[in-house]
């Protein structure tokens, strides 16, 4: 069964490896912005970022944060977080800086995105959502354990937020 997920991730350092992860084919309706299009978006100021990904979450009933070497606390990442959880959407976060980019390159592991958001009992909100982390050193075996795990992860974190 396809499922209807948002992807979240530093554009500019992970679009290579987010469409590795976004052509696997556990999701449903997942069409990524061109680059010509993101550009388009960005010319139009924080307004016109904040109306696209609002559209992009609608009817999305989870969101993927895709999480490389700088994604913990990019403005928009931290936004589509937010807006997420706030929303009621499952939210996961899958490690990518084993896969190589578009230069035949792996990245280093960058911060869980989730541990500086505070809950209102203090907790960070990575007490709550799930980061999966490849045990895998080599890029095609790492994207296999993706390929292999994405659809069942999506269907956990949905899971967690309709209890």
């Amino acid at each position: 069964m396809a499922r209807r997920a948002f992807f979240s991730f530093h554009y500019d350092a992970d679009a290579w490896r987010a469409s590795q992860v976004r052509n696997i084919g556990a999701i449903d309706g997942n069409k990524p912005a061109t680059d010509n299009d993101w550009e388009s978006v960005k010319r139009g100021g924080k307004p016109a970022i904040q109306r696209w990904i609002d559209g992009q979450l609608q009817g999305r009933s989870c969101t993927v944060v895709l999480i490389g070497a700088q994604t913990a606390k990019r403005f928009w990442v931290d936004y589509e977080i937010e807006k997420s959880w706030n929303d009621g959407k499952g939210v996961l976060g899958v490690y990518i800086h084993r896969l190589k980019d578009s230069r035949g390159n792996q990245s280093y592991k960058g911060e869980n995105p989730f541990a500086h958001f505070s809950m209102k009992d203090g907790s960070s909100l990575a007490k709550y959502v799930s980061v999966y982390d490849p045990p895998y050193a080599d890029s095609s075996d790492t994207y296999r354990y993706i390929a292999n795990n994405l659809a069942t992860w999506i269907d956990t974190a949905i899971s967690a937020r309709s209890v």
